[in-house]
Formats: C-alpha cells, sequence, structure tokens
C-alpha cells in the first residue's frame, strides 16, 4: 500500500491529466455537467456491478472513473469560477466534522442508531424543512424506498420489532388479493405498491439491502437462464420448441451447478 504522500502525488499527476485534457482533447472540451451527468450515473451502476460480483480489481478500475468524473465536474465548476476540487474536498471535510460531533465534539453516542439521529437532526438544524428533503427525486422507486425508510426512522418513525413489520406486509398482502378479487386495476398497482414498500421495510429490520438482494436474484436467473438457452443450443433446439417439462430439467441441473 502506498504512504499519503504517494497517494497526494497520484491525486496530483490525475488534476494535472484533467488539466490536460481539458485544454487538448476536442471531446474533454466539449463537455458540460448535463453531458456528462448520464455517464457519471452509468459508472456508478458498473460499480455496484462490480461490488456485488466481489471483483475487488474492477471496484478499483470504476472507483477511478468515478473519481475521474468528480475531478471533471470540478475542472468545470472552475472553469465558470464557482468552485474548484479545492471547495469541493473543504466542504465534504467541514460536513464531516460537524455532523460527526461525538468524534470531534462532546457528544457521546450509545450505537450506530444514536449517529443516525443526531445526523437527521443536524440537517434539520442546517435548514432542511424535511427529513426527506435529500432523498433525490430521480432515484429508481426501489432505492428511494429505502432511503425514505431509514431517513424517518432516524428521527424516531419507525416500528419497535420486525415482527410487527411482517404483520404489515402480510396485511398489505391481504389488501392486494381482496383489490385482485374485485379486478380494479388502480387499486391494484397502489396495493401491489404498498406490498413492495413494506417488503422493503422489512428487509431493513433484517439488515439486508433489498437492492443488492434483487440484483443478486436477477444475475441467479440470467445464469440459470443461459444455462437453459445452451442446453437447447446442444439439442439443436429453440427454446420455442421445448415444453415446460423439458425446460424445467434443466433449470434443476443449473440450480444445483
Amino acid at each position: 500500500m502506498t504512504n499519503r504522500t504517494d497517494q497526494l502525488k497520484a491525486f496530483d499527476r490525475l488534476l494535472t491529466i484533467m488539466d490536460e485534457l481539458r485544454e487538448s482533447c476536442p471531446w474533454d472540451q466539449k463537455q458540460t455537467m448535463e453531458t456528462l451527468r448520464s455517464l457519471t450515473i452509468e459508472e456508478t451502476y458498473e460499480l455496484g456491478d462490480a461490488i456485488l460480483d466481489q471483483d475487488l480489481n474492477e471496484v478499483k478500475n470504476e472507483l477511478g472513473d468515478l473519481l475521474l468524473h468528480i475531478v471533471f465536474y470540478a475542472k468545470i465548476g472552475s472553469e465558470t469560477k464557482d468552485f474548484d476540487i479545492s471547495d469541493v474536498i473543504k466542504s465534504i471535510c467541514e460536513k464531516l466534522i460537524h455532523r460527526h460531533p461525538h468524534i470531534y465534539g462532546d457528544v457521546v453516542v450509545a450505537d450506530e442508531t444514536e449517529v443516525k439521529e443526531n445526523w437527521e437532526n443536524l440537517k434539520l438544524k442546517e435548514g432542511k424543512t424535511s427529513v426527506l428533503q435529500g432523498v433525490p427525486k430521480c432515484l429508481p422507486a426501489l432505492v428511494k424506498a429505502s432511503r425514505i425508510q431509514e431517513k424517518v426512522a432516524g428521527v424516531g418513525f419507525d416500528w419497535e420489532d420486525s415482527d410487527q413489520v411482517l404483520e404489515k406486509v402480510e396485511e398489505e398482502f391481504g389488501e392486494l388479493k381482496s383489490e385482485i378479487a374485485s379486478k380494479n386495476h388502480d387499486a391494484i398497482e397502489d396495493e401491489f405498491g404498498d406490498v413492495l414498500f413494506s417488503l422493503i421495510n422489512y428487509a431493513r429490520f433484517l439488515k439486508i439491502n433489498p437492492e443488492n438482494a434483487l440484483e443478486r436474484t436477477n444475475k441467479k436467473f440470467i445464469k440459470r437462464f443461459q444455462y437453459l438457452e445452451s442446453k437447447a443450443k446442444t439439442l439443436q433446439k429453440s427454446l420455442s420448441e421445448m415444453s415446460l417439462s423439458e425446460m424445467d430439467v434443466y433449470w434443476e441441473e443449473a440450480k444445483k451447478l
């Protein structure tokens, strides 16, 4: 592992390269914060994939890509004289110190839960009108639901134990079944959303990240289905030519693998 001096040199080299690219590369010259936005989101998802795959070399590479984006935004900010990378770093340093009074002040906390509660209360004192104000509007719905629940729990709006949450899941599922029987499509969609929201909340009590859990299932399904496709190809058949019972045989083989 490198020492702090080497780390600072590496960061300085990245800043220098960014300056050179912005000055000389036609593609880099054309970029704006708006054009970079979608690319940054894509890079974040690629990092998420690497983490779930436990590919640490790829995690390193994707972190580098994200760091480049941060430096790029700061470079654009410096050109408009709004902020530079130094301002970005100072801002997060000051925020971390302010929101960790149990480390940098005289506040005493018993556990992680109290740390989260203090964090949300401090944000309200900073002028935010709602604990939900910091939840990005463009987050995917599943991730957004998880963040909403974490934030309201941080100020005490929460269930007492996991059994209560499971009861809520079962209650919502019962309401969904009732609406399915009534064949009211809008009501079915509402209740289906309530079931998902309550399941996401239950995941929090089980200390499971619902986004990670669902993505693991996605990856598992893809591998099994691709195994099924490869078997069909070996038999010189298309999947549409196979019966469900035939497919099931190879699906069970894939599960054992």
